[in-house]
């Protein structure tokens, strides 16, 4: 019996829609370490006893330390009607995240210019287009509730680069606990892993047309454990 370590929030012929764990790679790299798509098909093909290859695609990616809602697809037309709400930007993305020190500001809409140096694996970010590949990023956010020196931040992202949210956090001062990449060192003792969580996705099902909302608590651990009866659900903002 293959052992699934992640949790299935909504299955049916064309989607699978699961809560990632933190740590866990989306999509297998150089590393060779275990990754959820490969985790998944393995998941699909034993439970419905699938002979030969099993489709299942990707629609988005997670960073590796963030945990959450994450879809994948079961069929091609699927795959193509979902990738189209994400070019189109109809799918709405909300993440929770822990930061310190907390932020000047209850809530604030933060856009910056996003270039990835992709030898060093880490982005840089300027409130100007210092660098000619560099594109506008958006995000949105509001604090949620405030103890023991930190925040929690219920986030929309409007758009979807690699390390957004980390880097746009760091770059008004206030960084995800436990973000050794971008994070500014400090004595907090909540640092043992990444405090960023991807709870709730909202899309339209590819077929159905209607819409859907998948929402997932972040893990059971510090710093989350602090802030546990604010995660239950999510707010409109």
């Amino acid at each position: 019996m293959l052992k699934v370590n992640f949790q299935v929030l909504y299955e049916d012929n064309h989607l699978l829609v699961v809560n990632k764990p933190s740590n866990l790679l989306s999509q297998g790299d150089h590393t060779g370490d275990a990754c959820l798509l490969d985790l998944a098909k393995e998941y699909i093909k034993e439970k419905y006893q699938k002979p030969g290859k099993v489709f299942l695609e990707l629609v988005h990616r997670l960073d590796r330390p963030t945990s959450g809602v994450l879809c994948l697809a079961r069929t091609s037309k699927g795959l193509e009607r979902i990738q189209a709400q994400f070019r189109q930007r109809t799918v709405e993305k909300f993440y929770f995240a822990v930061v310190s020190p907390v932020p000047g500001t209850n809530e604030a809409y933060l856009e910056h210019y996003h270039w990835k140096d992709r030898e060093r694996n880490r982005v840089y970010l300027w409130d100007t287009q210092e660098h000619k590949d560099a594109v506008k990023v958006r995000m949105a956010f509001q604090i949620r509730s405030k103890k023991a020196g930190m925040a929690l931040l219920q986030i929309k992202l409007h758009t979807g680069k690699s390390h957004q949210i980390r880097a746009q956090l760091s770059h008004i001062g206030s960084p995800v606990v436990g973000d050794e990449k971008y994070g500014i060192k400090s004595d907090n003792q909540y640092t043992r892993s990444l405090a960023l969580h991807a709870c709730e996705l909202r899309m339209d099902h590819p077929t159905r047309g209607e819409r859907m909302t998948f929402f997932a608590e972040p893990p059971a651990e510090d710093p989350w454990d602090v802030f546990a009866t604010e995660t239950r659900s999510t707010t409109y903002f």
